[in-house]
């Protein structure tokens, strides 16, 4: 970027500036504190200089928006030609509230809806279990048949909108409803777009929600990956998820290595079970956190681009430009969200976003200010949407594309940023011998993540124990009492309505029908075959999420986790 006699000027002025200008300052004033680090630790100079980017090439290293490596975009015009897809968070309750819920927010701008389930949904149970008293719809909307999801969308189309489903274990169960709920609607399966978050390597790493072990798990996220390919072109299969990495306590570059690591493992089961990858590359999405650190955040999700795009070219020889792009979706940092002082939680929200945006990402949920007392209120739903759309309308910040591109701050983060990450990748691959998908295994089974978030989450919780973090109105800026703040409270008779559902649904359905289609699906787990043909029959059928998911588990078994590796 710079020759010789340039950077040895450039030297001479920083020298000069250091002596005539900042000494006398530091002597005078000081400075607030004795060294300034963003929220993962990774220290920051005072000030940046064309020496930071001396060896930064500039077509290997940045490029253009649009090509490889992609680090400052992954298509030419950016928002200039369509804003990022505008995402809130949405479920509570029974499926007929969520739907209103769906519809309050599309007439308000939303435009692409995101399904949150409760907790007996994502981990597989029907509301009828035992295990689920307490739990039906307090998180998120209960879903235990194919009715469930016919009355959650009722009165939208599903070939016009795009529909993201946050749910890992019982994954392929909500995209078998989605995709029976297509052919009930007449759109064709291959018109149908949103995307199923499916990412199980993260559940064993970090959030902690499985019904069966890590391998036929992954079997089974490769299975609806071949399915996608052919049947749902347009709907992501799998959203490779950072987010509950870094909510688990990651650093920013852990989360990004982790997370390039589990796509990684997907990829080399796809091509072990015989996949093109030109064809099934491109449905893979990624789901990133973004927190405080507004110049940390754009680096990881830049570096993040890059070290994608060179590694899917040299160690899976991916040729075009939609099998080495990676796409993603950002949320706002939830871990960071205080009960004290809620509305301070709009600031916050405000700045992650804005990061999300200068990192170039493909679709935002901005978190609602109440989030640490409870379920979102329709009143903090707006506010989180209506944050996106200042950004997008009055900011600027969507009229240029990468805009902090060039910066030497930026572009020194974002390589420091790569190089830690492609040190996590490459300590990953050598527990795996050479293969990344072994190495997620071998470090799931190890301990190796949990011990590398558990550290990282300690010493951050020291420094904020010790005031060098400062949150607002935690440990600094406190106000006495109790937040003044309407939340949102799902009605215990929501728990009645939906086992009255499940009953009738029970009571209505073709016993025979529903037993028909599970043993075939038993059958085709035994015979190695691809599971997702056979969960849609049944959920036209009407068998249960827990049915279904009784079925995998009779084969699997359960998972448990190692003793003194949480």
């Amino acid at each position: 970027m710079f020759d010789e006699e340039d950077l040895a000027e450039i030297r001479e002025t920083r020298e000069e500036w250091e002596g005539e200008t900042l000494d006398p300052a530091l002597d005078a004033h000081g400075e607030r504190k004795d060294r300034f680090a963003t929220v993962s630790n990774h220290e920051v100079d005072r000030v940046y200089t064309p020496e930071d980017v001396a060896d930064l090439d500039y077509d290997e290293d940045l490029g253009m928006p649009g090509e490889p490596p992609y680090t400052r975009g992954v298509y030419p015009t950016m928002y200039r030609g369509r804003t990022w897809t505008m995402r809130q968070f949405a479920g509570f309750g029974t499926a007929e509230e969520t739907n209103e819920r769906f519809h309050y927010l599309t007439e308000q701008g939303q435009t692409g809806l995101s399904t949150a389930f409760d907790m007996p949904s994502l981990m597989g149970l029907d509301s009828d279990h035992p295990m689920s008293e307490g739990e039906i719809g307090k998180e998120g909307v209960a879903v235990d048949t194919l009715r469930d999801m016919e009355v959650l969308f009722d009165g939208i189309d599903v070939g016009e909108v795009s529909t993201s489903f946050t749910i890992n274990p019982s994954a392929a169960v909500v995209y078998a409803m989605y995709v029976a709920l297509a052919d009930q609607q007449g759109v064709p399966r291959e018109e149908i777009r949103g995307t199923l978050q499916n990412d199980m390597l993260k559940e064993f790493i970090a959030q902690k929600e499985w019904v069966i072990p890590p391998e036929p798990s992954l079997d089974v996220v490769t299975d609806t990956i071949e399915f996608a390919v052919e049947q749902t072109p347009k709907f992501y299969p799998v959203s490779v998820s950072g987010y509950h990495i870094r909510e688990a306590g990651s650093t920013a570059a852990q989360e990004a290595a982790f997370t390039l690591a589990d796509g990684f493992a997907y990829v080399e089961d796809c091509l072990e079970r015989g996949l093109d990858i030109e064809e099934f590359a491109p449905l893979l999405s990624f789901f990133f956190n973004s927190h405080n650190s507004i110049f940390e955040e754009v680096a990881k999700f830049r570096a993040s681009r890059r070290v994608w795009s060179r590694l899917m070219a040299e160690w899976y020889d991916a040729e075009s430009d939609a099998a080495r792009r990676l796409k993603f979706h950002t949320q706002t940092a939830g871990q960071s969200l205080t009960a004290q002082q809620p509305l301070n939680n709009v600031v916050r929200t405000t700045i992650q976003a804005l990061a999300g945006v200068l990192g170039g990402t493909q679709s935002l949920h901005t978190n609602s200010y109440d989030e640490a007392l409870a379920l979102p209120s329709e009143d903090a739903v707006r506010v989180a949407l209506r944050t996106q759309q200042i950004i997008a309308e009055e900011s600027g910040a969507a009229d240029i594309a990468d805009p902090l591109g060039g910066s030497f701050a930026v572009e020194k983060l974002t390589d420091e940023m790569e190089a830690e990450i492609v040190e996590y990748v490459e300590e990953i691959r050598e527990l795996g011998d050479g293969s990344v998908r072994d190495g997620v295994l071998e470090g799931i089974d190890q301990g190796y993540f949990h011990r590398e978030i558990q550290e990282a989450s300690y010493e951050y919780q020291q420094r904020v124990d010790r005031g060098e973090e400062v949150v607002v109105g935690v440990n600094e800026y406190r106000t006495e009492g109790e937040p003044d703040t309407e939340i949102l409270k799902v009605d215990d008779a929501v728990a009645e309505k939906q086992l009255d559902r499940l009953a009738r649904v029970k009571r209505e359905r073709d016993d025979d029908a529903v037993e028909e289609t599970l043993d075939a699906l038993s059958s085709a787990i035994d015979e190695g075959e691809n599971v997702m043909p056979y969960v849609i029959d049944a959920v036209k059928a009407y068998a249960t999420m827990g049915e279904i998911m009784s079925v995998f588990e009779t084969h699997y078994g359960k998972y448990s986790e190692k003793i003194g590796l949480a």
